[in-house]
């Protein structure tokens, strides 16, 4: 069920974008893609966000992304705008952006230019905060070489009011329990496939995820039985999809994802320079841990 008060709650995929065999981005693919998610019990989407290639957008094209993202969305069917840019003022533009044009929040990084300080980091979270739209703080340390540690959450829940929530990616399972206690108004949110269920043991609100571009359908499944602590339930069907979900932590996860969609009959397509295809011993891989999933599923 969708919380029209909090968009940021429940399963929102970090979409891929459709790249045609031209590198131009198919629109009309995206958004029957966005359609397909909310038809298979998904609660939003989060365009332009890594796996959605922000980095290589142009302007025109993000901006259209976003766009078409909230004109597919059905009614209580949440789009949240990834925002991360190298400055503030960026952000803030997109962030704007995304006001104007319907989206519930934002996610948004940490300046990913250089490794910043703290008081950098505040500053930014505090620039794009005048905004005024709700902020899912995305916690990428391996992008950014800036880790949201649970007192520097704190300070920015302090300083940022509209910080909302976090995005949390650095794979820590004791990072959720940290932030529950140094920044308690925070809301978290599981922010890589592979350590759902170990998140959920300390409380989430939502999981901000890759395969259920691949897996909607399983991965509502699953996040409802982990979020309901029916974990005995749970447990196989995660040791069964865990190496599949285990790509999204790996630095080839667009790749990874976007040949799961082909694989299932959805449409991954390439991705732009200077990302390459998988390799064929990873391919080889992927096409074994998606089969694997998927013959769990079949059987069960």
């Amino acid at each position: 069920m969708t919380n029209p008060t909090k968009p940021w709650h429940g399963i929102l995929t970090a979409t891929a974008t459709p790249f045609d065999e031209d590198l131009a981005i198919d629109y009309e693919k995206y958004a029957e893609h966005v359609q397909w998610l909310a038809a298979n019990g998904t609660q939003g989407v989060v365009p332009n966000g890594s796996l959605g290639e922000y980095q290589v957008l142009s302007n025109e094209e993000r901006a259209r992304i976003l766009e078409t993202a909230i004109s597919a969305a059905p009614t209580g069917f949440h789009v949240i705008a990834g925002v991360g840019a190298y400055g503030a003022k960026e952000s803030r533009t997109w962030a704007e952006h995304a006001a104007e044009n319907g989206a519930g929040a934002v996610m948004l990084l940490p300046p990913n230019a250089y490794r910043a300080s703290d008081d950098e980091v505040v500053a930014h979270y505090r620039e794009v905060g005048r905004v005024g739209i709700p902020i899912v703080a995305y916690n990428n340390p391996f992008d950014t070489k800036v880790d949201l540690v649970a007192d520097l959450v704190a300070r920015i829940a302090e300083e940022v009011p509209n910080v909302v929530a976090i995005k949390e990616f650095s794979g820590d399972v004791k990072r959720v329990w940290q932030i529950h206690q140094r920044a308690p108004r925070i809301e978290v949110l599981v922010g890589a496939d592979d350590v759902l269920l170990e998140l959920s043991t300390a409380g989430v609100v939502g999981w901000i995820a890759g395969f259920p571009n691949a897996m909607p359908k399983e991965s509502v499944e699953l996040y409802n039985l982990v979020t309901a602590g029916n974990y005995a339930a749970a447990a196989p069907m995660y040791a069964a999809v865990h190496d599949l979900f285990n790509w999204d932590s790996r630095k080839e996860f667009i790749q990874a994802i976007k040949l799961a969609m082909d694989i299932v009959g959805r449409y991954g397509g390439p991705t732009r320079l200077p990302r390459l295809p998988l390799p064929p011993a990873d391919e080889a891989k992927l096409r074994a841990d998606t089969a694997r999933a998927l013959e769990f599923f079949k059987k069960h």
